[in-house]
């Protein structure tokens, strides 16, 4: 929109001098042309400023902010991303073990170890759904994405340290 209103005001400069150079003289529109390329400058500095991210912050509300939705998380990924999140988690899962952590880090580490066998399963039935289908080249990749996020979940799971994955009394 503000393309639009750029190229009218434009036109109307341009209109005045030219109605100046015909109506009064010509030296008088000569000294306003310089009027259109100066619009021009002051609409793209503008343009840039209000593009600006530290201007973007300054007008940012606290109405602005609550009403913003991230875009959904599409449901139907490919079993090649869930086998890569799956095996990112892990991996973390992993290294945070391997240090020495926390009691509440580790406790947070089988939340995430959880989650991952809860995304296996998905993987599982997505990869057995796709394997009816798929050619031989697709059969293997498959089978290689389940292979690494097997591997992965095994190592974090040999990182756990013992009894951390039973059941609380909450969950019985």
């Amino acid at each position: 929109m503000t393309k639009l209103y750029l190229a009218l005001v434009l036109v109307v400069e341009a209109a005045a001098i030219g109605v100046l150079w015909f109506v009064l003289s010509p030296s008088l529109a000569l000294f306003l042309v310089p009027i259109l390329p100066l619009t021009l400058v002051v609409a793209l500095l503008l343009h840039y400023v209000e593009g600006s991210p530290g201007y973007r912050a300054r007008r940012l509300s606290p109405e602005d902010i609550t009403r913003y939705r991230t875009r959904e998380a599409p449901d139907d990924d490919t079993p090649q991303d869930l086998s890569h999140s799956i095996v990112e988690r892990a991996e973390e899962i992993h290294r945070t073990l391997l240090e020495s952590p926390s009691e509440v880090q580790v406790e947070m580490c089988a939340l995430g170890y959880r989650a991952c066998v809860n995304d296996m399963i998905t993987l599982t039935h997505l990869i057995n759904e796709e394997l009816k289908t798929a050619g031989p080249i697709r059969r293997f990749r498959l089978r290689s994405a389940r292979r690494r996020a097997t591997d992965s979940l095994s190592s974090a799971r040999e990182a756990m340290p013992p009894g951390v994955l039973r059941a609380t009394r909450q969950e019985h």
